[in-house]
């Protein structure tokens, strides 16, 4: 599915298409270039969760975890930093990968992508590419896949 929308637009797209996610993947990732909204569109995410502290981009901690007032548990990954599989996973991260209490949001997911497509996760995992529209700059384009 892909759709266009506007940053002022964001919070219906959450509501709408992002939180349904949640009742049937543990992870998604968010793919895009820098600006595209990723982070943007994870605070939404906590925002209508009931989160009312301050969510950051984990962009030098690699990992944000917070608990919402309607009972989520998020953990909020972003890996542009991270090089390889073999470090995500000797840091222990792919740990919160596998806890069925959280979901995680991973930020530049492209470094784990070998444990994504593995068995275990598999139909576990949701990915959602955000990209700037070229024809309208105001916009951005979402394309959700499994």
């Amino acid at each position: 599915m892909k759709i266009a929308y506007t940053i002022d637009q964001i919070a219906d797209v959450v509501k709408t298409l992002v939180l349904p996610l949640l009742d049937k993947y543990r992870i998604i990732t968010l793919s895009g270039s820098v600006g595209a909204g990723k982070t943007t569109l994870t605070k939404e995410l906590l925002r209508q969760l009931g989160f009312h502290g301050l969510a950051t981009s984990p962009t030098f901690a690699y990992v944000n975890s917070y608990k919402t007032a309607s009972g989520k548990k998020i953990h909020h990954f972003d890996l542009y930093r991270i090089e390889s599989l073999d470090s995500f996973m000797t840091i222990g991260f792919d740990e919160y990968l596998y806890d069925a209490e959280w979901t995680s949001l991973i930020e530049w997911p492209a470094v784990i992508d070998a444990l994504l497509r593995d068995g275990s996760l598999k139909g576990e995992v949701c990915h959602i590419l955000l990209a700037h529209d070229e024809k309208d700059p105001e916009k951005r384009l979402m394309t959700l896949s499994t």
